[in-house]
């Protein structure tokens, strides 16, 4: 394994810890700027907000340049906003820094899944998307109730703090392990990367993105009032539920990977399916404790496994000028979030409670699914080249 690998993993945990560990640090931030619990909230969808922008407007930035130095130019920005909030004396400057440090995040994780493509085999590609989204992953497990603690013991920005040195060690890394690389010329500059988006297969990817993995976060957004509401768990408990769920997501990723290098459309037409079929257990057994946390580890590793493969999928269908693409798939990941969020939010409110939102998150992958496969019959009926596993550039 090539340990510019590990490098990328590195910067992929900071981001991660950086966009989720907000959530639980929200009642202290709140107190400090004396803002209400709502306004505090707004701290992580601008955030998310501004990953979608970026993914898009940076990565169109800087696409004629070296992806090396590209990268550690994203990794200086995303120091310089976790210091602007550690360092923050109002809630307005700490707003400013959740945007720049966002602002980085979806054009690291689109060019960074090109970088690790290329440090591979072709046939191990999707394996190295998964290990640099590793750090993603290790940040929900460990990084998130660990940087919560911190903050908790030592004051909020001491958590920010910490994520500004993991920033510097993900700097050195990706300075000292990852391969310089020429600036991509293939596919003629921004120009040739808008045209990736002429074929109607990287849509369809980004659909299929949104709705694959929306469907799983927006059953994910309010697991804490299923847990406590319909499961009976305590309040306590739910930090280690979400462990639980993290380690999920870690198994997944990893082995989403492999599959996804063995059989691309295959593995994520399986991947969907299973995926559904938890969603639709763990909502109708939510009430048994044994079965949600079963389901809660599954629902995670399932729906973390399709990460890998969707974003090698758009990469494979953007091949001659994949950083754009790539770059707009993680936009993707973030709208699918909000997607989930929102319609799972409209369940609620409609009084349907709060297993109400998994019952969505299994609609909207099996909308998924279809597309999923409605893409690859079209892509069949048209006899265009065999794709799975093959990545040029």
């Amino acid at each position: 394994m090539p340990l510019g690998l590990i490098a990328l993993a590195m910067g992929g945990f900071g981001i991660g810890l950086t966009e989720f560990v907000i959530m639980g640090l929200l009642p202290e931030v709140s107190a400090d700027f004396e803002v209400t619990e709502a306004v505090a909230g707004y701290l992580i969808s601008g955030y998310a907000l501004s990953v979608a922008i970026g993914a898009i407007l940076v990565t169109a930035a800087v696409i004629r340049f070296e992806r090396k130095t590209v990268l550690l130019s994203l990794m200086v920005l995303f120091i310089i906003g976790n210091l602007m909030s550690a360092l923050a004396p109002t809630y307005e400057v700490m707003m400013g820094g959740r945007i720049v440090a966002a602002l980085c995040h979806g054009a690291f994780f689109g060019i960074g899944s090109v970088v690790a493509a290329g440090m591979v085999a072709p046939d191990k590609r999707a394996g190295a998307i998964a290990m640099m989204f590793s750090g993603l992953t290790i940040a929900n497990v460990l990084g998130v109730p660990f940087g919560t603690m911190l903050g908790q013991q030592f004051g909020w920005r001491s958590t920010f703090w910490a994520i500004t040195v993991i920033g510097i060690v993900a700097l050195i890394g990706i300075a000292a392990l990852v391969p310089t690389t020429p600036a991509p010329t293939a596919g003629g500059g921004l120009r040739g990367e808008l045209g990736a988006f002429r074929n109607k297969q990287v849509w369809l990817s980004i659909a299929i993105t949104i709705l694959g993995y929306g469907g799983m976060f927006g059953a994910f957004t309010y697991i804490a009032f299923t847990l406590t509401e319909v499961s009976g768990f305590a309040a306590s408990s739910v930090p280690w539920l979400l462990i639980l769920f993290g380690s999920g997501l870690f198994v997944g990723n990893v082995l989403g990977g492999k599959a996804a290098d063995r059989s691309l459309t295959k593995s994520l037409v399986w991947i969907l399916a299973i995926l559904t079929v938890v969603l639709i257990v763990f909502a109708a057994s939510a009430e048994s404790k044994i079965m949600t946390v079963i389901s809660l580890f599954f629902m995670g590793a399932f729906g973390f496994a399709t990460v890998p493969g969707l974003q090698m999928r758009i990469m494979n269908y953007a091949s001659e000028a994949p950083t754009m693409a790539s770059g707009a798939n993680i936009a993707a990941f973030n709208v699918g979030n909000a997607l989930g969020a929102w319609l799972g939010g409209l369940t609620i409110a409609a009084g349907l409670g709060f297993t109400s939102p998994i019952w969505m998150g299994a609609v909207v992958t099996v909308v998924g699914l279809v597309v999923l496969l409605l893409a690859s019959s079209m892509d069949r009926s048209e006899k265009a080249p065999e794709r799975d596993g093959v990545l040029v550039g």
